[in-house]
């Protein structure tokens, strides 16, 4: 199944930062974090590089309201997310390399 949009949710190697975000192409949008292409980027700032949560969508514009729900939400939801989806936050990065 093709995907039009997917939310992800990275961290650092500390797991004191949380990061939401929206993409189109998630392989191609980890690679950008993972190697600092922005950066001045918030990702690049705090060394957000470890994708621990994501979900994809149908529609761009479903990835994109389920975004803007989970940033609206506090760091506990978002912790509770990535805790039902990645017990051991292990860093999913590797695992989308193969898409």
């Amino acid at each position: 199944m093709k995907y039009a949009g997917c939310i992800y949710i990275l961290t650092n190697s500390h797991h004191t930062v949380l990061y939401t975000g929206v993409t189109s192409d998630l392989k191609k949008r980890i690679f950008q974090h993972q190697n600092k292409e922005f950066s001045n980027s918030f990702t690049s700032k705090y060394n957000c590089d470890k994708l621990v949560y994501y979900e994809n969508f149908i529609q761009i514009e479903e990835a994109i309201a389920r975004e803007k729900q989970i940033k609206a939400g506090s760091r506990k939801a978002k912790e509770t997310l990535i805790n039902n989806f990645n017990p051991e936050w292990n860093d999913l990065g590797e695992l989308i390399k193969n898409w």
